[in-house]
């Protein structure tokens, strides 16, 4: 899993799937793969991953980079690697 661990809370990469039907995130290898139920037009795969994203880590999140990329750099707020770890193997 690419996260790091900063001052301000935790740096998690993700590549996302944008029309999946349903929202889901799932661990292959070391990537964190995430499908979007939304169409990628007009900032909604961003809007649902954000939104989504925070209520599974019950934390502020902030898209960082990649905002018109599938592969995208998250900034979680306020919160431990191990955290991210855990709600993500969780899932």
């Amino acid at each position: 899993m690419k996260a790091v661990e900063t001052k301000d809370g935790v740096l998690l990469d993700v590549h996302v799937k944008p029309r999946s039907g349903t929202f889901k995130t799932v661990i292959e290898g070391d990537d964190v793969v995430v499908y979007c139920s939304e169409e990628p037009q007009g900032g909604m795969v961003n809007r649902e991953l954000v939104k989504e994203l925070s209520r599974l880590f019950h934390k502020k999140v902030e898209l960082v980079s990649g905002f018109t990329s599938k592969d995208k750099r998250l900034l979680v707020r306020n919160a431990a690697k191990s955290e991210i770890e855990q709600a993500l193997s969780g899932r």
